[in-house]
C-alpha cells in the first residue's frame, strides 16, 4: 500500500466528505492496476497509449479530451463526464469495457485534470456548453452521454441545453436538484478548505496533470460554490429530454433514494401498462439500477457490473423473456 505521510493529520482535521475521498484513494493504491486508474493519475502517461488526445477551444477554455476508438465508425460515440476532483483518467474502469463496443470520448472538465483552471468558474450550464463544444470541435453530430456525480448532473444539462447533440443518457449518482443530496452532505461539502487537502492524493494528482498546478485551492473553492448554489431543473424540462435514460445509484449514495426514483419516473420509468402486463416486450424508455451495499464513492468499484448494464442499455437490448 502506498504511504501518505500526512494521512493521520488529514484524517483528524478533514470533514467526512474529504475523509471519504482520501479513503478511496488509499484503497485504490493497493488495488489492481485496472482499479488504480480511479484515483487521480500520477502522471500523463496514465492515459492509454491507444487514445488520441487534444484540446478544444470552448468559451475561453482549452478543454482536454481523449478519444478511445474510431469516431468514424458506425457506432454512436459515448461521451464520458467525470465527477468532482477527478479527471477523464479516473473513469478508465468504465471507459475500457465500454470502448470495446463503441468509440468513447472522455473530457477533463474546466478546473480539472489537464484542462486546468479557466475563466468563469464552474457551473453546470458552462460544463454542459463545454461538453457540447468538444463534440462540435470533433465534428460529432450526436453522442450518448454518461456522467458520474458532478458529471451526471452535467450530462442531464447537456441533454436539456443541447438536445441536437445528445442521444441516450446514463446518470450515475447524479441529481437534477440540489436538494437531491442530503442537507448534511451539502453542509459537509461547505466545510471543505484547500488546507484540508494538503499532501493528499487529490492535491498531488491535480498538480501532476494540471497546466495550472498552483490553482488547486481555486478548484476546491469552485466546487464548494457549485454545491452551495441552489439549482432546480424543472420537471417538465426533465420530461422533455430526448433519448432514453438509465439511472444508476448506490443504496447508500450521495443522492437520496427518493430523488433517484423521482428522476427515473420523470424519464418515463415505472410504466403502468408494463406493470399491469407483468413483462416487457421491448426495450423501455428508462432503466433504473440501485446497487446494494454501495456508497457514492464506492460505486466506482462496481465498474464491471455497471459497464455490462450500460452496454445493454446503449445497445437498446430488450430484457430477456422468462424461461417458463
Amino acid at each position: 500500500m502506498t504511504a501518505f505521510p500526512s494521512l493521520p493529520r488529514f484524517r483528524r482535521r478533514a470533514p467526512a466528505i474529504a475523509r471519504a475521498l482520501l479513503a478511496t484513494a488509499t484503497l485504490l493504491a493497493a488495488a489492481p492496476a485496472a482499479l488504480h486508474a480511479q484515483t487521480p493519475a500520477p502522471a500523463p502517461a496514465a492515459v492509454s497509449a491507444a487514445a488520441k488526445t487534444g484540446y478544444a477551444e470552448v468559451d475561453g477554455a482549452r478543454i482536454y479530451y481523449q478519444i478511445h476508438g474510431d469516431l468514424a465508425s458506425d457506432r454512436t460515440p459515448l461521451l464520458v463526464l467525470h465527477g468532482a476532483f477527478m479527471s477523464g483518467d479516473a473513469m478508465a474502469p468504465l471507459i475500457a469495457p465500454l470502448a470495446a463496443t463503441r468509440p468513447v470520448i472522455a473530457i477533463d472538465a474546466r478546473g480539472h485534470g489537464r484542462t486546468g483552471d479557466a475563466p468563469g468558474g464552474l457551473s453546470y450550464d458552462q460544463m454542459a456548453h463545454d461538453a457540447a463544444g468538444v463534440l462540435a470541435a470533433l465534428k460529432v453530430e450526436k453522442a450518448d452521454v454518461l456522467g458520474y456525480s458532478m458529471g451526471a448532473a452535467t450530462a442531464l444539462r447537456v441533454a436539456m441545453l443541447h438536445p441536437e447533440r445528445t442521444g441516450k443518457q446514463v446518470i450515475i449518482s447524479g441529481a437534477y436538484r440540489l436538494d437531491g443530496m442530503p442537507p448534511e452532505l451539502i453542509k459537509s461539502i461547505a466545510s471543505l478548505t484547500p488546507e484540508i487537502f494538503a499532501g493528499s492524493p487529490m492535491e498531488s494528482g491535480y498538480k501532476a496533470l494540471s497546466p495550472t498546478p498552483d490553482a488547486f485551492p481555486t478548484l476546491v473553492n469552485e466546487i464548494k460554490a457549485l454545491d452551495a448554489t441552489d439549482f432546480t431543473w424543472s420537471e417538465d424540462g426533465i420530461r422533455a429530454i430526448e433519448g432514453k435514460t438509465m439511472v444508476i445509484a448506490g443504496d447508500n449514495d450521495g443522492t437520496t433514494l427518493e430523488h433517484t426514483i423521482a428522476l427515473f419516473k420523470l424519464r418515463g420509468g415505472y410504466d403502468l401498462p408494463t406493470i399491469l402486463q407483468g413483462f416487457m416486450t421491448e426495450a423501455p424508455k428508462a432503466r433504473l439500477a440501485i446497487l446494494p451495499a454501495t456508497s457514492h464513492i464506492g460505486i466506482m468499484a462496481e465498474a464491471p457490473a455497471i459497464a455490462a448494464m450500460v452496454t445493454a442499455f446503449l445497445d437498446d437490448k430488450a430484457p430477456p423473456p422468462p424461461a417458463f
